[in-house]
């Protein structure tokens, strides 16, 4: 076969077909091209005005095409905010230039790796097991993990978002179609996980695409890139059902923390938004003065510590097969990091939850479970979304201590942070001062691990630019400003169209 028929490797030009474009446009725009054809052959007027009146129309199709289609789509997805996300992005985002070629995948997978272990070094005590979880005797436990029928795996399997992994054999679109034929062997794999606590090696395995996270940004900059980790189908399969039973278990025995929005039913970045809107203006409605202070932590999911996490779920009531299972899932994990089309030799992860899996962000949540407690005893109310921690403080205008209550408040935090071997990132904590109507704004600086905190006049929070007055002018005008720049985008891409057509 070598020799009669060898491998040849081409460039195959990468261009998907608009999903706008009908058999109607497809036709018309072969008319088009045919007629630009017929005119810049014969040079005469009157094919010039023909291709120009197709021009004209075909244009005016497609807008009409493209709008009709992004209409149907928004009005389809008005109840699915993760769709919405999606649709806006496309139409917002510009595509990322270029990667410079100076960059390899090992520079990036010791990038990530030395980043990671600079972090845990800046904690000099070993970390303390959870103990804010007593468990009553009241409260059942979780010693074993259910099995499942092979109807609910199926099920898992069609409702899954399709993605693909490199370490997928074949592609998830192609499983789901053909999981009935394999539906006994997955569900054996899977209850074979369960029954025994152990998880496969091959499902601890995870490959890492640096995206650039921004496209204004440096590309030749390593820093300016995010870690986005992909896992195998199958192992979110086994994660989605592991996830449902310990769902279960922690809503039944009501061990969830309930300001905690992240990936929980129900909830979403809005609802958490709104739960921090309404206080901030029940608070004002009250002529109360608030403090809006958003934590930033460094790389919180990747130091969460194995431990202290196995702890907590022991604390929790889950023990026995169930929590060998758990401990099973942390240890031995690993991963590779792809970057054009090149990928190095495997490394550890000694420490962290994956990000891009299923079972991650309810770990994390679980893990911080008990910082609610510390912030509550300051007289503070919270709201968190996985990472993200928003405090609020309400107090008086005339109150002369609110200063040093929210100094202390974030002292105990910043304890409760190192003693998790989680970074707090002062530099990118924000602080907004909302005014209790009417008295006027209050200049509060906050010190933070010998760092200065001073209040700004609006404050990114959850994709949402918030200000000090509650009137979100300041996010009407970023979101105007950029679809005034994705239209102008447009705009200029539909004359340069024009002009090669013409020229």
């Amino acid at each position: 076969m070598d020799l009669l028929c060898p491998l040849s490797t081409i460039c195959r030009k990468n261009s998907s077909t608009a999903p706008w474009l009908s058999h109607v446009l497809h036709n018309n725009w072969r008319e088009l091209r045919s007629a630009a054809r017929k005119w810049k052959k014969s040079k005469l007027d009157i094919d010039l005005i023909s291709y120009r009146t197709l021009l004209s129309k075909f244009s005016l199709d497609m807008t009409s095409a493209k709008t009709s289609f992004y209409k149907k789509n928004l009005e389809t997805s008005a109840q699915d905010p993760r769709k919405l996300h999606n649709i806006s992005s496309s139409l917002l985002n510009t595509p990322a230039p270029l990667s410079p070629s100076s960059l390899t995948t090992e520079d990036f997978a010791t990038f990530y790796t030395e980043k990671i272990e600079r972090i845990c070094q800046t904690f000099t005590s070993p970390p303390t097991s959870s103990t804010s979880h007593s468990q009553h005797s009241t409260t059942p436990s979780l010693t074993q993990l259910s099995t499942v029928a092979a109807e609910e795996v199926l099920q898992i399997i069609r409702s899954c978002n399709p993605t693909t992994c490199p370490l997928d054999p074949i592609p998830s679109a192609m499983l789901q179609t053909i999981s009935p034929d394999l539906l006994p062997f997955i569900t054996t794999v899977i209850n074979g996980s369960l029954t025994s606590g152990h998880v496969p090696t091959v499902f601890k395995k995870a490959r890492v695409i640096p995206i650039l996270k921004k496209p204004a940004l440096d590309p030749s900059d390593i820093s300016n890139y995010r870690p986005v980790s992909f896992l195998s189908f199958l192992s979110k399969i086994l994660e989605r059902v592991v996830c449902n039973q310990l769902s279960d278990y922690l809503m039944q025995n009501n061990l969830h923390d309930p300001n905690q929005s992240g990936f929980k039913s129900a909830h979403s970045t809005e609802t958490a938004l709104l739960a921090v809107t309404e206080k901030l203006h029940a608070a004002r409605s009250a002529k109360l003065s608030s403090v809006l202070i958003l934590l930033d932590l460094s790389a919180a999911f990747d130091t969460v510590n194995h431990k202290t996490l196995l702890s907590t779920l022991r604390s929790l009531g889950i023990c026995g097969i169930a929590w060998e299972w758990f401990a099973s899932y942390l240890d031995g994990r690993s991963y590779q990091v792809t970057w054009k089309g090149l990928t190095p030799a495997p490394r550890r992860l000694s420490t962290g939850v994956p990000q891009g899996s299923v079972l991650g962000p309810l770990l994390f949540s679980l893990y911080t479970h008990s910082l609610g407690k510390v912030i509550s005893s300051h007289g503070f109310s919270y709201h968190c979304y996985a990472d993200d921690t928003q405090l609020i403080f309400s107090f008086p205008p005339s109150d002369t201590t609110a200063s040093a209550r929210i100094s202390a408040c974030l002292v105990d935090i910043s304890s409760w942070m190192t003693a998790h071997q989680l970074k707090l990132n002062p530099s990118k904590t924000e602080l907004l001062v909302i005014p209790g109507d009417p008295s006027p704004a209050q200049d509060l600086a906050i010190s933070l691990n010998n760092s200065m905190i001073s209040p700004s006049a609006t404050a990114r929070n959850l994709g949402v630019t918030m200000d000090n007055q509650l009137s979100f002018s300041s996010h009407v005008t970023n979101v105007t400003r950029s679809y005034q720049a994705f239209a102008l985008n447009i705009t200029v891409s539909k004359l340069l169209a024009n002009r090669n057509d013409l020229f």
